[in-house]
């Protein structure tokens, strides 16, 4: 068969007046292309996983024709995409099955609301894709395609994780490329629409894999950005400890989300820079206490640890790496003072990076049921609004109106050149600063 794997890539907000501010602010909507620039790692790894005797194709959604009639043809198709673009991933597939192609869709969204994603697609997958992958091959080449693929049951471990096909890509088209250690996360907060919406538990691929992927990589990139696609990196620190003088040999640079835990191991920070580390993305979600209660499902994490958040971001920023520091607005227990206690929290910390994002509800997550409950939502399945940037609900402490321009006025300070330049310039003076005072220390312990 020869089979496409599409990717629907890109991240764009509704609001109009925020897409301008993004024109102006490069400092906002650098992660968002980021995110933007990487392939679909669940697609490319169900390619690796495909049989040799299939014809293989990856492409990104803009590299395919907008024209009806211009369609490349395929026996097969399987589609990715997040939330804020399933309607035009939809459309795909409808335009596809008019042709005659069988469509297979899968991924969070497509978990969450499977009575929809049926109505467009042949076949839908429920939960991860490899453990039903070769059985909806199977199906497909005899013509015979179940409606739904059910793999939320089943144990799935990454110990039988496949090589994705990272040679399908052109790696001119990005700027990094992601490889997985680990899915899930115990902290399980209400509004995250990660894996933890496919995979029931937190589980760990092998070590040698995780090195095999990164040496494929490096086959076709020489010095390559690597992003670990993990929603909680630094788990199981053994693990890591194990990893991380593999990666160091590699010569490489990368990226992760870890919570702030990650601090408390002074050995760990070290081997993270020596091996590449350059960032460190956490989400601190709120720079007071009060709105963190209640936040994780499982424990109040965060609200706990509140009182370690500056600390720990000196602690891991004067190791060398930087830490960008994620907040969102709207939550429970915020007011309109929020926007000036994040811009006031950035600054007494010091924090290289920061990320700000609008509470959203996205579909199949413990906040968007509560919400939905409480008849909080504005449009309960304008899935396009969720973006991270555009407002769906209704604010608890504040009105709409308010969360909105408030959001505007502080993505205005937090990304303006001057507040943006002397975030980096800390950041160098204080490493400079540390640099200086080590061989000082050092010669004080020897006398």
């Amino acid at each position: 068969m020869k089979i496409g794997f599409i990717a629907m890539s890109g991240i764009r907000a509704c609001d109009t007046e925020l897409l301008e501010l993004g024109l102006t602010l490069p400092g906002f909507v650098e992660r968002s292309k980021q995110i933007a620039s990487l392939p679909s790692l669940g697609l490319l790894t169900l390619a690796g996983m495909t049989p040799k005797h299939h014809d293989i194709h990856y492409i990104e959604i803009p590299d395919l024709s907008a024209e009806e009639g211009e369609l490349e043809d395929f026996d097969l198709v399987a589609i990715s995409s997040y939330s804020a673009q399933i309607n035009e991933a939809y459309e795909l597939a409808l335009r596809y099955r008019a042709k005659g192609t069988s469509v297979v869709m899968g991924g969070t969204h497509v978990t969450a609301l499977p009575n929809e994603a049926q109505k467009y697609a042949t076949s839908i997958i429920l939960g991860e894709g490899e453990p039903v992958w070769l059985e909806v091959l199977e199906d497909a080449e005899k013509d015979q395609l179940k409606l739904i693929y059910d793999s939320l049951k089943l144990n799935y471990s990454l110990a039988d994780a496949p090589m994705p096909a990272f040679e399908l890509l052109d790696i001119s088209k990005y700027n990094r490329l992601t490889v997985q250690t680990s899915r899930g996360c115990p902290h399980n907060c209400e509004f995250c629409a990660g894996s933890n919406l496919i995979s029931s538990c937190y589980k760990q691929k092998p070590v040698e894999k995780v090195l095999a992927e990164i040496d494929r990589i490096c086959e076709i990139w020489p010095h390559p950005f690597i992003e670990f696609a993990d929603d909680n990196s630094f788990i199981n620190r053994t693990y890591w400890k194990e990893l991380l003088p593999e990666l160091k040999k590699r010569r490489i640079k990368w990226f992760t989300e870890s919570d702030l835990s990650v601090a408390e191991d002074p050995e760990l920070l070290q081997m993270m820079r020596d091996s590449g580390c350059a960032q460190v993305l956490i989400g601190f979600e709120s720079p007071t206490q009060e709105a963190l209660g209640g936040l994780e499902l499982n424990n109040n994490w965060k609200h706990s640890r509140f009182a370690e958040y500056k600390q720990a971001i000196r602690t891991i920023q004067s190791h060398g790496i930087t830490v960008n520091g994620c907040f969102i607005v709207g939550l429970d227990g915020q007011t309109t003072e929020v926007f000036d206690d994040i811009y006031n929290f950035v600054k007494e910390a010091e924090l290289f990076e920061v990320q700000i994002t609008i509470l959203t509800p996205f579909p199949g997550t413990a906040l968007y049921e509560r919400l939905k409950k409480a008849n909080r939502l504005i449009e309960p399945t304008n899935w396009k609004k969720c973006t991270l940037f555009d407002l769906n609900f209704r604010p608890q402490n504040m009105t709409k109106e308010e969360l909105r321009k408030g959001f505007h006025g502080l993505t205005k300070k937090l990304y303006s050149d001057a507040f943006t330049q002397w975030r980096r310039d800390t950041f160098k003076q204080n490493l400079r600063t540390i640099k200086k005072k080590k061989p000082l220390e050092e010669m004080a312990l020897a006398v």
